[in-house]
């Protein structure tokens, strides 16, 4: 169990997870220049991509593990790892609900939202294309949802969760049924992918 904590960095995560909601906090409203591709442009926030962070660390930690030997381990593996990833959603959802308390504005939502519909993607595409490529598609979303998220007069498309306010009701059954489908094709399905270098 120590060598698992380990492999999947289990600190630097939950480091992470408290880092990337403070980081929000700190910069707030700030905004990312993103070309709109389709539609018209809206407002993309550092916080729309920051939360990226604990979802491409946890693809990083299941990674570094030897796959092959992990395949055919005693411990479930794979529960553990679908564990973790729903504790780290759950951990900066309730994270994002402290910092609301304390603060005068919603984007603590915004944050702990998009950071558990990361970690469902994560949880997805991880066994389905492998940990290297999970992390390049989940990278290629928000900046895809930048691009082409928007409807006009500047409000997000239904589709594109991570732009929606923390108000939205679809965004959070979006961002919910992700990290629920993350979790069950994790648990699932079994690795179709193997340690390379």
């Amino acid at each position: 169990m120590i060598w698992w904590c380990k492999a999947r960095a289990i600190p630097a995560l939950a480091a992470t997870v408290v880092g990337t909601q403070l980081l929000g906090l700190l910069i707030g409203d700030a905004e990312l220049p993103v070309p709109a591709l389709a539609g018209q442009s809206g407002q993309f926030l550092v916080g729309h991509l920051i939360t990226l962070l604990p979802a491409l660390l946890l693809l990083y930690g299941t990674g570094r593990g030897d796959l092959t030997g992990e395949s055919v381990a005693c411990r479930p593996l794979r529960g553990l790892d679908t564990a973790l990833g729903v504790t780290t959603a759950g951990a900066g959802a309730a994270l994002a609900l402290l910092c609301h308390t304390f603060s005068t504005t919603d984007l603590p939502l915004v944050l702990g939202r998009n950071t558990a519909g990361y970690i469902g993607l994560a949880l997805l595409l991880c066994p389905l294309a492998g940990h290297r490529i999970a992390g390049v598609l989940l990278t290629a979303i928000p900046l895809t949802c930048a691009a082409t998220g928007w409807a006009q007069g500047g409000r997000p498309e239904p589709w594109a969760w991570i732009l929606h306010p923390a108000d939205s009701g679809i965004a959070f059954a979006l961002a919910t049924t992700t990290l629920l489908a993350g979790v069950t094709v994790m648990l699932a399905r079994p690795a179709t992918h193997r340690k390379t270098g």
